[in-house]
């Protein structure tokens, strides 16, 4: 069945508030993805404006009596005094709550140019060591999906889309994900016309932190399925490979380079 309240509702608080969160507040949001809940008093009468014109403290203060009047919480269990028991009610919204969170990180992203500026240059000049550092800096600050509420192929597309969305903010690049190359399609791939160049990213779930296992694995599959083969034909002559292994909010890549 199709998801009809998303469609029918305005989500837009939801991205609001994942913009201005604070860190404890990102952390509370991670715990209700993984299924857990949070314990907070609810206060009546609140309405969107009184969440637009307060601080920040306020903002984070009230936010969960909006969503909860919103229908984005649900009481879990039974209130002690003014302390509800709050949880995500269902898997549509929890699929809402996944969305924005994406929508979040790279809202964050565009802000920080100069970080992300760098990012892509290290990106097209083949640099894989400030590649890894800035990727791992982002994810320092984002919200991440825990690893234990999600199957390891759902893992590696919370990184993938995290790394997409970084990628296709830069307007003169050609991404694409999921491309069909060689004989298999690689995770994401990007014509750089300026430098002449292509990049081929292979991201990986890194089980238990085992990165260089990880990598190895990502780079293997490169070469094996002939991912190149696209940008050959094309007679791009300078192809950057890059295996990007993630585990909870860390990661760490491995590069190689084709020069023909």
């Amino acid at each position: 069945m199709e998801s009809h309240w998303e469609n029918s509702s305005s989500n837009s608080i939801v991205k609001d508030i994942l913009e201005s969160s604070d860190k404890t507040t990102r952390a509370e949001i991670e715990a209700l993805i993984s299924g857990e809940y949070v314990e907070k008093p609810l206060i009546s009468g609140l309405t969107y404006s009184d969440l637009d014109r307060a601080e920040l403290q306020k903002r984070q203060k009230y936010l969960w009596s909006v969503l909860f009047a919103a229908g984005y919480l649900t009481d879990a269990g039974e209130p002690s005094g003014k302390v509800h028991r709050l949880a995500i009610p269902n898997k549509e919204i929890l699929e809402i709550y996944q969305e924005r969170i994406l929508d979040w990180f790279e809202t964050k992203t565009v802000r920080d140019k100069g970080r992300w500026e760098r990012f892509c240059t290290a990106v097209k000049k083949g640099d894989g060591e400030t590649f890894e550092l800035m990727f791992n800096s982002f994810m320092d600050d984002s919200i991440s999906i825990r690893d234990t509420c999600a199957r390891k192929e759902m893992k590696e597309n919370f990184y993938h889309g995290m790394l997409l969305g970084l990628i296709r903010a830069e307007e003169s690049w050609i991404v694409k994900s999921n491309a069909e190359s060689g004989i298999g399609y690689t995770d994401i791939m990007i014509w750089i016309p300026s430098e002449k160049a292509g990049c081929m990213m292979e991201v990986k779930y890194a089980q238990d932190g085992a990165f260089e296992t990880a990598c190895n694995k990502a780079m293997r599959q490169i070469e094996k399925k002939g991912y190149a083969a696209v940008f050959l034909q094309e007679d791009i002559r300078t192809i950057h490979k890059y295996a990007v292994a993630c585990y909870k909010k860390s990661c760490k890549v491995a590069y190689d380079k084709l020069q023909f």
